[in-house]
């Protein structure tokens, strides 16, 4: 594991962690429900930030891992690292945040994530650090607009004064209203092709998971296994872990 054994994750605040999740991330965007930061230092430097916090319809997925209280669980929503840190560090980065859950957030039974293909890649990341497939599905609610920004059609309607919104309605010289995803697609805005994967995993043992676990082959089946939107084997992708 080399220097990633030298690694050091403990809290920060959310301004420090949102500024570089801003700066680090493929999508350049933070998850407002985030409300736990953990950082990711290297030579005393922050090269890493992991965001945990509530899903945005807790209600929807909470049946997934049960008995599980609306309190007991959190998602993974935010990962993002800078180059300089080495090999396996994402894999043992999120282990040892699981940790710091056990000893200080003992409430917390289980954790939940998306990897989104069609932007990043298939989870090789939760896969080597124990999380469990729990659904593969096609994504089709990324749209890319002509500006070449990406937002999730499900932002786009649920809160239209957001900047990025108001960007688009500015670059395309149009008025600045409520649109629907459909109207964006006749204005220019694109749908793009790719999975989204759904990961669990469960800290408390007396928990189970409730939906069939899916085997990691399944990603090849479907033709899931994608990295930045691209095809990518199995074998390729664990060279990427």
């Amino acid at each position: 594991m080399g220097r990633a054994k030298e690694i050091i994750v403990k809290v920060i605040p959310s301004k420090i962690a949102n500024e570089f999740v801003k700066n680090n991330h493929y999508s350049g965007k933070v998850v407002q429900n985030s409300s736990l930061h953990f950082g990711c230092f290297l030579d005393d430097k922050l090269h890493g930030v992991m965001s945990y916090g509530s899903p945005l319809d807790k209600r929807k997925v909470l049946p997934l891992v049960q008995p599980s209280l609306w309190n007991e669980m959190l998602e993974l929503n935010r990962m993002a690292f800078d180059s300089y840190l080495p090999k396996y560090s994402e894999s043992r980065c999120i282990a040892i945040s699981i940790k710091l859950l056990k000893k200080n957030a003992p409430h917390i039974k289980w954790i939940l994530s998306f990897a989104d293909s069609t932007q990043c890649g298939d989870g090789t990341i939760y896969r080597a650090s124990g999380f469990q497939l729990s659904s593969i599905k096609e994504n089709s609610s990324l749209l890319m607009f002509p500006s070449g920004d990406i937002i999730a059609a499900m932002t786009i309607e649920a809160n239209f004064t957001l900047p990025i919104i108001k960007k688009q309605s500015s670059f395309l010289n149009i008025e600045h209203k409520y649109r629907t995803r459909t109207e964006w697609i006749k204005l220019g805005a694109k749908k793009l092709k790719g999975f989204q994967l759904r990961y669990i995993y469960v800290i408390n043992k007396t928990c189970k998971i409730t939906v069939p676990i899916l085997p990691f082959s399944k990603i090849d089946e479907m033709g899931a296994g994608m990295y930045k939107g691209k095809k990518i084997t199995l074998a390729e992708r664990n060279m990427r872990i």
